[in-house]
């Protein structure tokens, strides 16, 4: 327990650290590169009313987390579907599948232990991550700067399917190993803001 509690603030640290990076640097950034910076924001809103809710013991609003799945999946794929160069109609298709994903986990009884809608939405991130990523590789660092944080959201979506999909089992194991899977996965998204942080830093004015 103490593993993970001692992942969890670090997780927390880099992603406020990464946020005020982020509102500094956005004025450096293209419009394609700024959707790096609008998906830190959104993870951090949601974080910062998941900890408000905590700290003053509320129920938690039913809502706040297939908005945190809906507005995940379309801000990664808007981001990717612009490196790729595509029609700003395909943001259609992507805000169709965002509500879909926010109405599914909200009335078809998906939950953070038993949630199909968080796997379909991860599988279709590493698909669409994944070949932003070759393409990149294929190009110069220069052009493609963030192809470190590409790689490491690539991972990190790749690794969070196989936990997403045995998260129904959480329940029945013990709470040690439960604690090891989840602080596996908050090591890994630390990874991601760690590489965007350091991105962020090696910016030129």
């Amino acid at each position: 327990m103490l593993g993970f509690k001692i992942i969890l603030y670090l997780n927390n640290s880099l992603l406020l650290l990464c946020f005020v990076l982020g509102i500094i640097k956005l004025k450096h950034l293209d419009k394609k590169e700024k959707w790096y910076v609008y998906y830190i924001i959104f993870l951090f809103i949601i974080e910062l009313i998941n900890k408000v809710f905590i700290v003053f013991e509320l129920k938690n609003i039913p809502v706040l987390y297939p908005v945190y799945i809906a507005g995940e999946f379309f801000i990664l794929n808007s981001l990717y579907t612009k490196k790729l160069g595509l029609s700003k109609y395909g943001l259609i298709p992507l805000s169709a599948i965002a509500g879909i994903f926010l109405i599914a986990a909200q009335y078809a009884g998906f939950t953070i232990d038993n949630d199909y809608a968080k796997v379909i939405s991860n599988i279709i991130i590493v698909c669409l991550s994944g070949y932003v990523l070759i393409q990149e590789i294929k190009g110069s660092e220069a052009v493609n700067r963030f192809l470190l944080v590409d790689a490491c959201i690539f991972f990190y979506y790749s690794v969070s399917v196989f936990t997403f999909i045995v998260q129904h089992q959480l329940a029945v194991i013990s709470q040690q190993n439960a604690s090891l899977i989840w602080g596996i996965n908050n090591l890994l998204s630390s990874v991601v803001y760690g590489a965007l942080i350091y991105k962020l830093l090696r910016l030129k004015k």
